[in-house]
């Protein structure tokens, strides 16, 4: 079996644009290392979204990519993102993803928080724990506006409904709102913790030093898909490879440590457009010496579909082609190496949230089959060799298996 890497780009494909004279970004961008890939190799679509009563959140769609059924496996953000900070969940514990959020008092204005600095976002959390914090639930610092709230002891429930901040941008600050999803004391009195907790921390914010004056302030927080411990069978049990992820977000490294697989931080790595593509790729590289498969996960993309920045989109796009994958590629030229590429999910930049459409795969390696696709888009995909994937059909099909 050849040595892998997946390059996943978060939330890069996306719909036709009248102003891309209905092309999609993919089909727009000057993309020579990732059309080098589809000309070498042969494409696909891969379903990573396909339960609809499961959220459309990156910690869903990479966990299908990996090839564990998210029916059976799903846990989460929360979880997962406690996983990666190295915060032991007890076995009563509750983890929310915690955002701090941008609103004007009536609806929400970004979910990121104006993408908020990462030291200036743990101010802003070790101040909540500061006066928050009880015996029975705490706030922990994450990365930027990617933060935990940890409930503490049976008398609370994951069973709640919640919605996800990044698909309703502009819409009521009502939907930041915490109900039970059945009748048991536990699951109501979460959601009265909850709501109680927005409210009085909303107030506190207002006030905090760093919001004052400031065009994007980060004044409320947004909680979101809770759960417990999670239990998933090691990437190295399943497909009986050596595994190592590259990322900058926590949701990635959780995923990475509960399936056993060796998490990977690069200085530089940020989450966005500013990240440093190429000490990722360096990374990658070094990675393969001791690994047997390399998962490389890029954010900035899926960010700029949320800030609805076509433009930024197509940076993005065109940096991880030229900084990420060129670079891996160069090094690595002459080498049997497997390379695989997909989004987790589209982030249409029009609707500025995930869709569960299926996603565009390129595979090449010496167990792949040239197809005539020559390009990486969505359309070109669509009449590629490999055919549609669901479940762990596309790892497989990655690893050779």
């Amino acid at each position: 079996m050849n040595k892998t890497i997946l390059f996943l780009t978060d939330g890069m494909s996306d719909d036709p644009l009248p102003e891309l004279d209905g092309k999609t970004p993919l089909e727009h961008a000057s993309m020579p290392n990732l059309d080098a890939i589809a000309a070498e190799g042969a494409s696909g679509m891969f379903q990573s979204l396909p339960y609809q009563d499961i959220p459309t959140s990156s910690d869903v769609a990479n966990m299908a990519v990996m090839g564990y059924d998210t029916r059976q496996f799903y846990c989460g953000r929360g979880p997962l993102e406690a996983l990666a900070q190295g915060i032991e969940l007890g076995p009563d514990d509750i983890a929310f993803r915690c955002n701090l959020v941008q609103s004007d008092g009536e609806k929400l204005i970004d979910f990121s928080g104006g993408h908020i600095a990462r030291d200036d976002a743990g101010r802003i959390m070790a101040d909540l724990a500061d006066t928050f914090n009880t015996d029975d639930f705490t706030f922990r610092t994450g990365v930027s506006y990617r933060n935990l709230l940890i409930l503490h002891g049976p008398q609370f429930s994951a069973n709640v409904i919640f919605n996800k901040p990044d698909d309703h941008q502009d819409d009521p600050i009502t939907l930041n709102r915490i109900d039970p999803k059945d009748d048991s004391p536990a699951a109501r009195r979460t959601a009265d913790v909850a709501n109680d907790l927005i409210a009085r921390t909303a107030t506190f914010l207002a006030e905090h030093p760093y919001n004052q004056g400031r065009a994007a302030p980060a004044n409320m927080i947004w909680l979101q898909s809770p759960g417990k411990k999670p239990a998933l069978p090691s990437f190295s049990e399943k497909y009986g490879v050596s595994g190592a992820i590259i990322s900058a977000v926590d949701v990635i490294f959780g995923l990475g440590a509960c399936v056993g697989m060796t998490n990977i931080r690069v200085e530089g790595a940020t989450g966005f457009i500013d990240t440093d593509y190429e000490a990722k790729a360096d990374a990658a590289v070094a990675a393969l010496a001791t690994h047997d498969f390399v998962y490389l996960h890029v954010e900035a993309v899926d960010e700029c579909g949320h800030m609805g920045r076509l433009d930024l989109k197509l940076q993005a796009i065109e940096d991880i082609d030229r900084r990420l994958v060129g670079r891996v590629r160069e090094q690595l030229a002459g080498q049997p190496i497997t390379f695989a590429v997909l989004p987790d999910h589209p982030v249409p930049v029009k609707l500025r949230k995930h869709t569960r459409d299926p996603v565009p795969v390129l595979i090449a390696g010496s167990h792949i089959s040239p197809d005539a696709v020559t390009v990486y888009s969505e359309s070109a995909a669509r009449s590629g060799g490999l055919g549609d994937f669901q479940g762990d059909q596309l790892m497989r099909r990655i690893l050779g298996l």
